[in-house]
């Protein structure tokens, strides 16, 4: 699918079931799936592919953020503290 020359070229989406290179890789794909979905030019076939690799994704981000958010509760001690602003500035 060609791209107009004022836009960015998105990433193709990888096969289903390819596990991303990181969360941020992930995160990327997916939004690129979201874009071209929301244009609305995918035809049926190629819409549910999309679907099925967004979903995919939307799995693989939401467990490495709650894998980082067990790390962040372990360094923490089990309790998570409030952010304290300083004032004093």
């Amino acid at each position: 699918m060609a791209q107009p020359a004022d836009r960015p070229a998105t990433p193709e989406p990888a096969s289903p079931g390819t596990v991303p290179a990181s969360f941020e890789a992930a995160l990327a794909e997916l939004e690129a799936i979201v874009a071209r979905m929301e244009e609305g030019q995918m035809p049926l076939e190629e819409s549910l592919a999309a679907y099925k690799r967004g979903t995919e994704l939307l799995q693989y981000c939401q467990a490495r953020l709650k894998d980082a958010q067990q790390q962040v509760r372990i360094l923490e001690a089990g309790t998570l503290q409030d952010f304290q602003v300083d004032d004093s500035r």
